[in-house]
């Protein structure tokens, strides 16, 4: 098979990734990293680290300052408005779900359909009524925003992300703020997603997340990386991570035992 014909989800080269409020003020430097379609990350690091700014620039909401960053083997530098299709396949979910206050949950969820196909308001919300019922989020479909608690206004921000089926899937501290039990519900309908669910078509989605604690996300078969003093260290597999000779990396796979989920 020929390689070029499956290039890395992401792939970035010497990145410099620039904080979201000051594009003159560097937050991390000299990012490499390879993302190979399928792959699940979890890119952790302390408050302050540069998490959400390196995200927003994976996800294409900000530009490198410097470096290459090719999406699916296109420079994102190059991708205009013609190639809107080629942006779809990135969705992003902000931590604290970012949804309009003015438009019910339905309605924030079908926006994207209204937008990429230019449907009717309740047309664009009746295409959303299976992942509404996937993501057990009808009881509050005709609800407002502020109405709603936050466990459930995150799941029907990750319910919008999903609504165009994209390759990948970046979710900004999905764990932040949520009950124990939405907090599991997260951490197994992520696995179902990464691993290939019937609402993709069984395709396999490539997922990254962060955290400051990458320990509920520990996995033999999930990615971490470090991000630290302004680095972003690619560590690989959990059983790499454990080999690292990094001291803060040990103390956080050794707080609790690996898990399945």
């Amino acid at each position: 098979m020929n390689p070029s014909a499956n290039p890395p989800a992401i792939k970035m080269q010497d990145v410099t990734v620039c904080a979201r409020r000051d594009a003159l003020h560097p937050v991390l430097t000299a990012v490499n990293w390879t993302v190979v379609p399928g792959d699940f990350w979890v890119v952790a690091g302390l408050q302050q680290s540069g998490k959400t700014d390196f995200l927003m620039m994976t996800a294409g909401l900000l530009y490198p300052q410097a470096g290459s960053y090719e999406l699916f083997g296109r420079e994102t530098r190059e991708l205009g408005e013609a190639d809107l299709a080629e942006r779809l396949r990135v969705a992003y979910v902000f931590e604290h779900g970012q949804l309009f206050s003015q438009l019910t949950i339905a309605e924030n969820i079908a926006l994207p359909l209204r937008y990429r196909y230019d449907l009717e308001a309740t047309e664009a919300v009746r295409e959303t009524l299976g992942l509404l019922e996937l993501l057990e989020l009808t009881p509050f479909a005709e609800a407002m925003p502020a109405s709603v608690s936050r466990d459930w206004l995150k799941r029907a921000a990750l319910a919008r992300a999903l609504v165009m089926r994209p390759r990948v899937l970046l979710c900004d501290h999905p764990l932040n703020g949520l009950g124990a039990r939405h907090g599991q519900w997260w951490r197994r309908f992520l696995d179902q997603l990464w691993r290939g669910h019937e609402y993709l078509g069984g395709q396999p989605l490539t997922v990254v997340v962060t955290a400051e604690d990458p320990v509920p996300w520990q996995h033999p078969e999930r990615r971490i990386a470090r991000l630290h003093d302004g680095q972003f260290l690619p560590l690989g597999t959990w059983a790499d991570a454990a080999r690292s000779a990094d001291p803060a990396v040990g103390e956080w796979l050794a707080a609790t035992p690996a898990t399945t989920l």
